[in-house]
């Protein structure tokens, strides 16, 4: 499929499903707030947020997500009952393009100038998260598929040896994370959004992504720390991955 030439990027919107994570949620959004910093000094002109999806919470992480968003307007959350993680993202996706496009708002752009960048509640992101993906996406990158680390402190020794050994840090890796996962808007609309999956919707959105011909780049230069636990919250997620790996046996992951 033949692309048309593309705008700079003008509006960054990140969005981060979380459930009942307020051990990590924090640190989760301690490091989003380096990334806005950084983004802001880098690209002065490109506006961004925050939405934060608070599916089905029954702990504190709404408390949580109210600290930051009090304190820092670029912050805020939405509530709902989805119990799944492709549905949280596609809520959360289309919760911050309405606003990008809502008469109040600062600033309203074309899909082809917004930027979603994803990740999760259980991760923490590198301080140059944003402006490296601003970097490939003004340079024709349609979607960008960050690389994932399991917290070392979270995972036993012989489980993360096993990890690296099946997922080799480097650049042009074949991987896909919902938790590091940047993506233009007009190509996440084009492809039909997040699959409402409950696992695997990342996956699935990148395979349609491909098939329509978008400009897919990997790179392992914004990797994200990730939660090493081993209690999944999705079946077939990332903690029964990493699960399978203890067993000796890997299941299929992105």
């Amino acid at each position: 499929m033949t692309q048309p030439q593309l705008e700079g990027i003008r509006n960054v919107a990140i969005v981060m499903p979380a459930h009942n994570e307020e051990q990590r949620l924090g640190q989760a959004l301690t490091g989003l707030r380096a990334a806005l910093d950084a983004l802001e000094q880098e690209y002065p002109r490109v506006g961004a947020s925050v939405t934060v999806v608070l599916d089905s919470c029954t702990d504190r992480s709404k408390e949580i997500c109210t600290a930051f968003s009090v304190g820092d307007p670029r912050f805020r959350k939405v509530t709902v009952k989805l119990r799944s993680a492709g549905a949280s993202r596609d809520y959360g996706v289309r919760t911050a393009l309405d606003g990008l496009q809502h008469p109040g708002a600062e600033t309203s752009a074309g899909p082809e100038t917004v930027w979603i960048a994803n990740t999760d509640a259980d991760s923490t992101v590198p301080r140059h998260w944003l402006v490296r993906q601003l970097d490939l996406a003004n340079k024709g990158a349609d979607a960008v598929l960050g690389s994932v680390e399991p917290d070392p402190a979270d995972v036993d020794p012989s489980v993360l040896g096993r990890w690296l050994e099946l997922h080799p840090f480097r650049e042009d890796h074949s991987h896909i994370y919902g938790a590091n996962l940047g993506i233009r808007a007009s190509a996440y609309l084009a492809a039909g959004g997040f699959p409402l999956m409950r696992s695997h919707e990342d996956r699935g959105l990148v395979e349609r992504l491909r098939r329509q011909g978008f400009t897919v780049t990997s790179t392992d230069s914004i990797r994200v720390v990730t939660s090493g636990r081993t209690h999944a919250r999705a079946p077939q997620g990332f903690a029964a991955y990493l699960r399978s790996l203890s067993a000796g046996a890997p299941a299929a992951t992105g």
